[in-house]
């Protein structure tokens, strides 16, 4: 029988999870290399004459061969606005198929739906990046899967489905805009979403290809996000979803007090790094306190005449105002996170389109992330070896997005997280985080309203903090105010039970989630 190994960030991982199999234990953000060559789909052909366009979601199941024990992917663009998922695995139940893998790029709180097809068998695992509402509830609480959740990053995933550990029988890809023959872009129709970053990986390299759109438009559609060559089916449905669903609180700038001035305090250590400097590169993550930072960049910007050369990562309406302002010359989106960001992609071709792989995946031949200057990052816990949780709350359960955190923390020259010191009576600088994703090797400092702590490991910013007069601290002293305030937090009781495996993006294991009591 297997035994359990101690990983780099000292978590004590399986050996051997039944249904899943050997696991590789984090060996540090930099230590492991790519063994595979990438992997290849099935190739097939459409003859000349020959239609793309089906009558429903059914027939292009049973014309893509459905049946047990196969993997269906989808990507996440709506967020909280999506149907396709839900309709395509109700088709999927009403079919009488069993023991399917969901290969989401993430799921949201409006995917609740699904937790009565795991409880019937249809759905018996999930990999995704993140989950969210009583779906995360069901799974950490009450183990309706029968195998453990895979969370992996948005660079993970492609990197996994690249490498082959991740094959996708059928892709659907929710198109706002396509033509009979499968050509597909974000930017036109009235459920126009954006950038389509997230689906392009799956639809290069999976078996079979399925198009579900709202809007048909006249061959060749134009501009083409993904090509014909890589579709085999096209399905028209009334609505694909709600393009309203794409904001939510975590993408707004906050206008709390508090979380303005752990921005400020954040943006001046920035600007005490040296790295705000003309042609610089900028990312921030879309909790309302990241955003923010942008908001006292910008301010500085203006006042120094200073230009940047990108901003990337998921687009808001704020980076797409400081792009026509002439503060960034281009933007890299993976997704549109509002509107405003929708319409820019459409009509600014300095706001450009990426794929995930493109974006994040620490296996191709350099990513966008190896080339950030400044990450700013939220998170749900930070712990006194700067490790980052940001998928699971204070009750252990599941309820976040590794996203691309560890990503952009393992690319960017100065990663600052920003976070309160209490969220509701809980202290957030810990002893030990609940789980981790984001390992503190990759962390450079994190920022809250009463100090900054600076990892160990960058002496020359934490000299240049102090030059700057900035309020920098020790992070056990900053855990230790937090107890005062609070007390010391009870330890999360949980079960023997794995419900979670969370790789670090390069697919080793960095940490697994338990079921909570």
């Amino acid at each position: 029988m297997k035994g359990t190994i101690t990983n780099a960030v000292g978590r004590e991982i399986p050996e051997y999870i039944e249904g899943i199999g050997e696991l590789k234990p984090f060996k540090g953000a930099f230590a492991y290399e790519p063994e595979r060559r990438k992997n290849l789909p099935k190739v097939s052909k459409i003859s000349p004459g020959e239609e793309k366009i089906v009558e429903s979601i059914r027939k292009s199941l049973e014309l893509c061969g459905i049946k047990d024990g196969m993997t269906i992917s989808f990507h996440h663009h709506f967020r909280n606005g999506d149907y396709l998922v839900n309709m395509v695995v109700d088709e999927i139940a009403a079919m009488g198929i069993k023991n399917i893998t969901i290969v989401a790029s993430s799921l949201q709180t409006v995917h609740s739906h699904l937790i009565e097809h795991i409880k019937n068998g249809v759905i018996t695992e999930i990999q995704t990046s993140g989950i969210r509402g009583e779906l995360g509830e069901a799974i950490s609480r009450d183990k309706i899967l029968p195998k453990p959740v895979i969370i992996r990053s948005h660079g993970g995933r492609p990197r996994a489905i690249e490498a082959g550990e991740v094959k996708i029988d059928i892709a659907f890809l929710a198109a706002p805009a396509a033509d009979k023959y499968g050509n597909v872009n974000g930017v036109e129709g009235p459920t126009a979403c954006g950038s389509l970053g997230y689906g392009m990986i799956d639809a290069e390299y999976a078996d079979k290809v399925v198009v579900v759109t709202d809007y048909l438009v006249e061959y060749p559609a134009c501009p083409i996000s993904i090509p014909q060559t890589l579709v085999d089916y096209v399905v028209v449905v009334d609505k694909i979803g709600d393009p309203k669903g794409i904001v939510s609180g975590a993408t707004r700038i906050t206008r709390d007090p508090l979380e303005l001035l752990i921005a400020e305090k954040a943006a001046k250590a920035i600007i005490a790094s040296g790295l705000l400097k003309e042609g610089f590169s900028f990312q921030a993550g879309t909790g309302g306190a990241s955003l923010a930072v942008a908001y006292f960049l910008r301010e500085k910007m203006r006042q120094d005449g200073i230009k940047g050369s990108f901003a990337a990562g998921g687009i808001t309406g704020y980076l797409v105002d400081m792009l026509e302002e002439g503060l960034f010359k281009s933007l890299l989106d993976v997704q549109c996170f509002d509107l405003k960001a929708v319409e820019s992609i459409k009509n600014n071709p300095n706001h450009m389109e990426m794929s995930a792989s493109f974006y994040a995946n620490p296996h191709n031949k350099g990513c966008v992330a190896n080339q950030l200057d400044i990450m700013v990052l939220s998170a749900t816990e930070i712990d006194v070896n700067f490790n980052v949780n940001v998928i699971t709350g204070s009750n252990g359960v599941i309820m976040g997005a590794s996203g691309g955190h560890c990503d952009t923390a393992a690319g960017a020259k100065l990663a600052i997280v920003v976070a309160p010191l209490l969220r509701g009576r809980l202290p957030i600088v810990v002893d030990e985080v609940t789980t981790v994703v984001t390992p503190g090797e990759t962390i450079d400092a994190v920022v809250t309203e009463r100090g900054i702590a600076v990892n160990p490991r960058r002496k020359d910013l934490y000299d240049l903090f102090k030059a700057a007069n900035l309020d920098v601290m020790d992070i056990h002293d900053l855990k230790n105010i937090a107890e005062e305030l609070t007390g010391i937090p009870e330890r999360i009781e949980t079960t023997d039970d794995i419900v979670g495996i969370v790789e670090y993006r390069d697919g080793t294991i960095i940490d697994v989630i338990r079921g909570t009591k």
